[in-house]
């Protein structure tokens, strides 16, 4: 039976609803540690078309996060209660995307052909490279929290950042050929081709937090994700011929990172209007 057969005839095992909730936790289970239920069913074709629930996963881990908050708030002070913030999603997360991080940049910045740069991808150790960004990314993380949360914009910027950076980093696989040959990569029952309707769902729901914000603060993040995601996507297809799933790790990081980084310039603009 061809992966497309078994898909099909799961499809008709189940309901609209039943299938389309059998497709979220599967994502749930995949980018996160939160427990779903026994009954559901998984396979490489299920999985692979769970794709366009990733905003929608990260929209889930957001909503954890911000409820932490709301309770961690009034008995610790911010940069306590921001430093629980990052460990409660590394814990839920299992550091999965920072470790798709990591391993990307110790790969593509330590390898001198395509094919060494994938072999040190696939390697579990991490690398000089791989430490000084994770470092890095978690103190600008924390700084940028910090500061948002400064500005009462907390919640709703962690709406943002969860969803959207995963959907720009799963949009990838819409137009990006899958590289890695190992069995044991992070996203390889995942290296199907998206379909357009698949894509459209995907970055509607990661962009829906948007309009929690001023216009000023949409334009800029849909102008800058949509530079991230062109550039990113040349970077890697001319260092290695495509994507992996340390890769769309990477994707989600980065593009997370750039999100709050936008949303304080932006809160920093609109303040200096109002007092202009």
């Amino acid at each position: 039976m061809t992966p497309t057969d078994e898909y099909s005839k799961e499809k008709q095992q189940m309901s609209g609803f039943r299938y389309q909730l059998n497709l979220f936790y599967l994502a749930l289970s995949f980018f996160s540690r939160i427990p779903v239920p026994a009954t559901v069913q998984y396979s490489a074709p299920l999985l692979n078309k769970s794709a366009r629930y990733f905003s929608l996963v990260g929209i889930t881990l957001a909503v954890i996060l911000a409820l932490s908050y709301w309770l961690l708030s009034p008995f610790l002070p911010t940069t306590v209660v921001i430093v629980c913030l990052l460990s409660i999603s590394l814990l839920l997360t299992g550091a999965f995307h920072e470790d798709g991080l990591a391993d990307t940049v110790d790969g593509i910045g330590g390898g001198l052909t395509v094919e060494k740069r994938l072999e040190i991808m696939k390697d579990s150790r991490i690398g000089v490279y791989g430490a000084i960004t994770i470092i890095i990314a978690l103190l600008m993380k924390y700084s940028s929290l910090l500061v948002i949360a400064d500005s009462s914009q907390l919640i709703a910027s962690l709406l943002l950042g969860y969803a959207l950076s995963r959907a720009i980093a799963a949009s990838l696989m819409f137009d990006m050929a899958y590289v890695s040959a190992s069995s044991g990569s992070k996203s390889k029952p995942l290296t199907e081709q998206q379909s357009g309707a698949e894509l459209t769902l995907l970055l509607a729901v990661g962009a829906l937090p948007l309009f929690l914000f001023p216009v000023t603060t949409i334009v800029s993040v849909l102008i800058s994700m949509w530079l991230f995601r062109s550039a990113f996507k040349h970077w890697l297809t001319k260092r290695i011929g495509g994507y992996t799933g340390d890769c769309l790790g990477a994707a989600q990081q980065i593009s997370e990172l750039l999100i709050y980084l936008l949303i304080i310039a932006s809160s920093n603009t609109n303040n200096a209007g109002v007092l202009s």
